[in-house]
């Protein structure tokens, strides 16, 4: 199986560094790493009416966007659930 590049907007890196706790920001970390050995895993959602997906971290959501063809997993938004799907 091919490995995804994982790239972050510039807005997304700073919704990640506005995270308080270092242990909360460390597992979203892993989370967003994790998606490069697979785009969808098990418990990722689809946004409706967009071409992305969401995955959980605790209390916070991680909003991507995958394109397959060239192998690439776009991380968008990071924040608190409340926040993330605006």
């Amino acid at each position: 199986m091919a490995r995804y590049d994982v790239l972050i907007k510039p807005p997304a890196r700073k919704e990640l560094e506005a995270v308080d706790l270092k242990k909360d920001r460390q597992r979203i970390v892993e989370a967003i790493l994790s998606l490069a050995d697979g785009s969808r895993p098990s418990g990722c959602r689809k946004l409706s009416g967009k071409d992305k997906y969401r995955i959980r971290s605790g209390d916070s959501r991680v909003v991507y966007a995958v394109q397959d063809v060239i192998l690439v997993v776009t991380i968008v938004r990071v924040g608190h659930k409340s926040d993330v799907h605006r």
